[in-house]
C-alpha cells in the first residue's frame, strides 16, 4: 500500500530503506557533475507519487525514509532543485551541505583555550568523591546525581542515544556501558569538510570519535562508576552511538533524520541532541531576505526535522536538546547576521518568530536545556526565554565567580571523557600520550595497571547542560519504566518529560531581572531579561534538573508539570 505523509503524527507502517551509512552516495565517490539532494514530500502525497515527481524533475532516488517522507536524490541537472520545488507533491530539495555544526574549535565550548590568561585556583571543588576525578564534577553535586545513584544508578536495559560526532568506546569509562549492537554511524566522512578519509569506505568504525564532542557528551550521561576516571549522571545505563555529525563538527540533514528514525525504530529510550542548525541559524518558511531557492530548502529542512522528531517521540523516544549558545531570547530573536555560514556569504536576515525555527531545540517534543555555572547563574552564552526553555542544567561557565579565586578557571567548566587522538591534534597531549606541560589543569590522564588509559578535558556550553538532563531522563526511565512487548522496557516520553519538570529544583529569576555581564567582560548584546515566576521562568524553565528528586518522588501517571 502506498504511504501518504500527514502533517500530524506520521504513520509507521512503511519500511525504512537506507544505506548502511544513512547516505546514498559515499564521500569517496569520484568527482562528477552530479549533485546530491535531500528531497521532502508534501503532506498528503503517496511515496510513489513523490518518487515519480523526483524522476520527472531529472533526479534519481538512491535512498528513502518513508517514515518521514524523505528521499536522497542525485541529479546532474542544474535546474533540478527548481523543478522539484515546483512539483505539487514535493516541498523542496536541499542540496547536501552542512545544516548543523559543532565547530572543532568552538569559541564558547573551548573558551579556556582561546583566553590569554587563566586564573590559578582551578583545584578540585567540594563534592562526594566516588571515582578519582568526580571531585571535579560540581555538576553531579548540583543536580544531586551523587545521591541519586544510591537509589537508582540506572538500568542496563535503558538506552541513551548520543546523536553527535561519535563516541570513543575505547575509553575505560565508556567501554563498560557502550552498546555495540545498537550503535550506528550515519555520517560517512566527507573530504570537503573532514579531510582525507581514515578508511577506504570513508565510514568510520562504530566506537570511534574524530571530533571529541560526542565522547564528552556520552561521559556526562553515562560514564561508568567503576573506581576509574569519572562517572556520569546515570552510570549504569547503556550508551548508543548515533553518529549524525561529521568529524569536522558539521551536521547534514540526511544523517540526522536517519538517526532519529533509527532511534524510534530501535526502541532507544532517550536521545541527546547537543548540536544546532545551520547554514541557517534559523530555518524560516518564507523569509523575504532569502532567495526562493533558499526558502524552499529551509521549508524542506523544517518539515523533515519535525517529522523525524514526531516519529521518534511517537515510538517512545524522550528527546533532549541543547538550547543554544547564542545568548539570545529564542522568543524574540535578533536579526541573524551569521547565515548562511557555509557555502555563501552571510547577510542580514530579520527573523520572524512565528515562521522561523532553531532546530532541533525548537522542534516538537524536544526538552530544551539552558546552561548554568557553578554559582547557579545563567551562563552568559546560554540562550533562554519562556517560549522554548524547559529546564536548566550544569553546562559550565568559565567566567563564573567574579570577585573570587574561581573566576576564569577551568574548574567552572564541565569535565568529561575525550579521545586521546583529538587531544593530540589540539596539542594538549604529546605523541607518547602524555599531557603537555601547561595543560595539567585542563587535561587529565588516568591509567589502569594494565596500561589502559582514559583522557578527560573541560568544555562548556548548552551542549554540556543537555546531557545532564538526558542522564536524569534515563534515571527516570530506569526507576519507573515497565516491561514492554517482546522483552522491551521503557516509559512514555510524555511521562518522562512531566516527571523531569515536576522534580526539577525551582529557581527564581535573579534580581534585578535584567542581567548584565559587564564584570565578566561582555557587552550589551549579552544582556538578558528573565521573565516569569518561581515555578517557570525564562532562565531556568521549571528549574534545575534534580536527579535525586527524580528517583525518589513517586511517578504521577498523566501528571502535568
Amino acid at each position: 500500500m502506498s504511504k501518504r505523509f500527514t502533517a500530524g503524527a506520521v504513520a509507521t507502517a512503511a519500511a525504512l530503506a537506507l544505506t548502511a551509512a544513512g547516505l546514498g552516495v559515499p564521500a569517496s565517490a569520484a568527482p562528477s557533475t552530479s549533485r546530491t539532494f535531500t528531497v521532502v514530500a508534501e503532506d498528503g502525497f503517496a511515496a510513489d507519487t513523490a518518487v515519480a515527481a523526483i524522476q520527472a524533475a531529472g533526479g534519481t532516488v538512491v535512498s528513502r525514509s518513508d517514515e518521514v517522507g524523505m528521499f536522497q536524490v542525485t541529479s546532474d541537472r542544474a535546474d533540478f532543485a527548481a523543478k522539484a520545488t515546483a512539483a505539487p507533491s514535493l516541498i523542496g530539495a536541499a542540496e547536501q551541505k552542512a545544516i548543523g555544526r559543532k565547530p572543532k574549535l568552538d569559541r564558547v565550548e573551548q573558551e579556556h583555550l582561546m583566553t590569554a590568561s587563566v586564573a590559578a585556583g582551578s583545584a578540585a571543588r567540594r563534592g562526594a568523591k566516588m571515582d578519582p576525578l568526580d571531585d571535579k564534577l560540581w555538576g553531579l553535586e548540583m543536580i544531586r546525581a551523587d545521591k541519586a545513584r544510591k537509589v537508582e544508578p540506572g538500568d542496563r536495559r535503558v538506552t541513551v542515544g548520543v546523536l553527535d560526532t561519535g563516541v570513543d568506546a575505547s575509553n575505560p569509562d565508556i567501554a563498560p556501558n557502550f552498546n555495540w549492537a545498537l550503535s550506528r554511524n550515519f555520517a560517512p566522512d566527507r573530504t570537503d569538510v573532514d579531510g582525507p578519509c581514515e578508511v577506504p569506505s570513508c565510514l568510520d568504525a562504530v566506537g570511534t570519535d574524530d571530533g571529541g564532542h560526542g565522547t564528552h557528551v556520552a561521559g556526562t550521561i553515562g560514564a561508568a562508576a567503576n573506581g576509574f576516571g569519572l562517572s556520569g549522571v546515570a552510570p549504569n545505563v547503556s550508551l548508543v552511538e548515533l553518529k549524525g555529525g561529521q568529524d569536522s563538527g558539521y551536521f547534514f540533514l540526511d544523517p540526522v533524520v536517519s538517526a532519529l528514525v533509527y532511534a524510534g525504530r530501535s526502541g532507544i529510550d532517550v536521545v541527546n541532541m547537543s548540536f544546532y542548525v545551520d547554514p541557517w541559524l534559523y530555518n524560516c518558511t518564507a523569509n523575504p531576505a532569502d532567495s526562493p531557492e533558499a526558502q524552499a530548502e529551509q521549508r524542506a529542512i523544517i518539515k523533515a526535522m519535525k517529522r523525524a522528531l514526531v516519529f521518534a517521540h511517537n515510538k517512545g523516544v524522550t528527546l533532549v536538546g541543547a538550547l543554544g549558545n547564542n545568548h539570545e531570547d529564542l522568543g524574540a530573536p535578533r536579526t541573524d547576521t551569521s547565515s548562511p555560514d557555509y557555502g555563501a556569504d552571510p547577510y542580514p536576515r530579520p527573523i520572524d518568530n512565528n515562521s522561523c525555527w532553531d532546530l532541533p531545540t525548537e522542534g516538537p517534543h524536544v526538552i530544551g536545556v539552558s546552561s548554568v555555572g557553578p554559582s547557579g547563574k545563567k551562563s552568559d552564552f546560554s540562550n533562554y526565554g519562556t517560549e522554548q526553555i524547559s529546564v536548566a542544567a550544569p553546562g559550565g561557565w568559565f567566567r563564573d565567580g567574579f570577585g573570587t579565586d574561581t573566576f576564569r578557571t577551568y574548574a567552572n567548566e564541565i569535565l568529561s571523557s575525550y579521545p586521546k587522538h583529538v587531544l593530540q591534534e589540539e596539542g594538549s597531549v604529546d605523541a607518547d600520550g602524555n599531557v603537555v606541560a601547561g595543560f595539567e589543569e585542563s587535561v587529565f590522564k588516568q591509567c589502569k595497571p594494565n596500561g589502559e588509559c582514559g583522557y578527560y578535558t573541560y568544555l562548556q556550553g548548552t551542549s554540556m547542560a543537555s546531557p545532564h538532563a538526558a542522564g536524569v531522563a534515563a534515571l527516570i526511565v530506569s526507576r519507573y519504566g515497565k516491561p514492554q512487548g517482546r522483552g522491551g522496557f521503557g516509559l512514555s516520553p510524555d511521562q518522562v518529560e512531566q516527571h523531569l519538570y515536576r522534580t526539577a529544583a525551582e529557581h527564581a529569576c535573579p534580581e534585578p531581572r535584567l542581567q548584565q555581564y559587564r564584570n565578566e567582560g561582555r557587552d550589551e548584546s549579552f544582556d538578558a531579561y528573565c521573565a516569569g515566576g518561581l515555578n517557570f521562568n525564562g532562565f531556568y524553565g521549571y528549574g534545575i534538573v534534580d536527579a535525586y528528586a527524580a528517583v525518589t518522588t513517586p511517578l504521577k501517571p498523566n501528571a502535568r508539570p
